[in-house]
């Protein structure tokens, strides 16, 4: 016979309650799929019963956690908070009470996971902040995000979106079409970020009043960039030269984001990684933070998880697989 563990808490305010299970029970319904509990009231008390060890606490602690993030926000949750909140649950983390991004037409974008409360965290209190995880887990949405709150507010004056334009050197001379054709291809990902973020008749008329810049890497040089929110992704593709250049743009009043996936470097085996190199250099600088995503952090379909991870256990068994992919 199975063993049923047990867990009580004192009901919230209804309106609270009703926010933190969701229209028509929805977040409900993902918290007892992910925890195996039941949820019921008795009197003035939900009871949390669940037969797998832990759980009835663990979904205890998740209520208590959700009902403090919505006192603390005086507002309604999104189906992100529940599922960050269920990571830092399983993850036996304290539950972050985050205020969700901010951006255009109403949208509220959270952070999902709990590595990635702690890189918005990070956005949020660093003026620059280096972030290094595999395909999937927000580095650059989020930080886009965060850019296109701060405009929003007015805390900052202009958004510069960076990539290197091709994997090994910016070579573009040999593409056809003008300077755009040539570089679009590269920056489409950024373009994409901000296309869900920002209204296009209103994106349209910030990049013709430049303020929204997205431009490879090679065109950074020789420019000072005050009261800016500059990205710079694939940065595990630059060198060290690149990265010091891009760094050293940094002006009055900006705030840099660099994003980058350690183990999908494009650059020649010569070529020592602008990413990696300052990862070391810089670990010790007040006012620079460092996070690190994993393959739990992936956010987008169930299965690019799957994926990543197969090829992390390819890269584990053998030492030519980084090669071979």
């Amino acid at each position: 016979m199975e063993k049923i563990e047990e867990a009580k808490l004192p009901i919230p305010d209804r309106f609270i309650l009703q926010n933190i299970f969701g229209a028509s029970d929805e977040y409900l319904r993902v918290i007892r799929k992910s925890l195996g509990v039941r949820v019921t009231q008795d009197n003035d008390s939900l009871v949390i019963r669940g037969t797998e060890p832990g759980s009835a606490a663990k979904g205890a602690r998740l209520i208590d956690g959700l009902w403090k993030t919505v006192k603390f926000r005086g507002g309604a949750l999104a189906l992100d908070d529940v599922l960050r909140a269920l990571s830092e649950v399983e993850q036996d983390r304290p539950i972050s009470r985050l205020t969700p991004i901010e951006v255009y037409g109403g949208k509220r974008i959270s952070p999902r996971t709990a590595g990635q409360a702690d890189y918005v965290a990070m956005l949020r209190r660093k003026e620059v902040v280096f972030c290094c995880g595999p395909a999937g887990t927000g580095k650059t949405y989020l930080a886009v995000a965060c850019a296109v709150e701060a405009l929003r507010k007015d805390a900052i004056k202009k958004i510069v979106l960076v990539r290197p334009a091709v994997e090994a050197g910016e070579s573009l001379g040999f593409l056809p079409g003008d300077l755009s054709d040539k570089v679009n291809p590269y920056l489409r990902p950024l373009f994409d970020a901000l296309g869900d973020m920002i209204q296009p008749e209103m994106l349209a008329r910030y990049r013709a009043e430049d303020r929204i810049e997205v431009i490879p890497l090679a065109y950074m040089r020789g420019r000072t960039l005050n009261n800016a929110y500059i990205i710079l992704d694939e940065a595990q593709n630059t060198t060290v030269a690149q990265m010091k250049m891009f760094l050293t743009r940094m002006g009055e009043g900006s705030r840099i984001a660099v994003c980058g996936d350690a183990t999908q470097v494009d650059l020649p085996v010569h070529k020592k990684s602008g990413l990696a190199d300052a990862l070391v250099r810089l670990r010790q600088i007040h006012g620079i933070g460092q996070v690190t995503l994993s393959g739990a952090d992936i956010v987008r379909h169930d299965l690019v998880q799957k994926i990543v991870r197969a090829y992390e256990e390819q890269d584990e068994s053998s030492p030519t697989a980084r090669e071979t992919i």
